[in-house]
């Protein structure tokens, strides 16, 4: 949705802006903005499991890269707002501004949770097929037969050689394919 600048200016109550900030940085520009002045922002992040040369690592990434949402007066605060650190400005589209419903904001809370962290978990089931990311097998497709999570491992079945082989790998080697 889209409101014009001018149309903004002579509202008196908050509305739901959506501001572009400094790439990898929209979680603090959140918290400054919510610290300086007050005005309730909404930046959500993503946590998941990655691949990397030192094994399976966790990460923290924005659900919305360069992008945050926040809820203030127009009028009022638009200039602290985009002078604000991390803040690169309002999105717009000529002179009319990027704004949202509150129902929308609220939909996406409720969903993400307290603290905007949303943990994508790729929890292994029975069944799966998953891909083996370390070691001699390495990018061999296999399908999970049994998860051992005391171990932390599971029991993969795969063809090697004409047969149906079954072995245990642990669970930091293996990702879901």
């Amino acid at each position: 949705m889209t409101q014009s600048s001018a149309l903004l200016a002579l509202l008196d109550e908050p509305v739901w802006f959506c501001l572009t900030a400094q790439p990898k940085r929209e979680h603090l520009a959140a918290i400054a903005l919510r610290r300086q002045f007050g005005i309730e922002c909404f930046s959500p992040r993503l946590r998941f499991r990655k691949m990397t040369n030192r094994g399976p690592v966790w990460f923290v990434e924005a659900m919305f890269p360069g992008y945050l949402l926040a809820k203030f007066v127009y009028s009022e605060q638009h200039r602290a707002v985009e002078a604000s650190h991390g803040i690169r400005g309002i999105v717009h589209f000529g002179d009319r501004l990027a704004t949202l419903p509150e129902n929308i904001v609220v939909g996406l809370r409720s969903s993400v949770g307290a603290e905007e962290v949303v943990t994508i978990d790729s929890y292994i089931k029975i069944g799966q097929a998953v891909e083996i990311v370390e070691g001699p097998f390495r990018g061999l497709e296999v399908l999970v037969t049994q998860v051992l999570p005391a171990k932390e491992r599971v029991r993969v079945l795969f063809e090697f050689l004409g047969r149906s082989i079954e072995m245990e790998i642990s669970t930091a080697k293996v990702l879901a394919a």
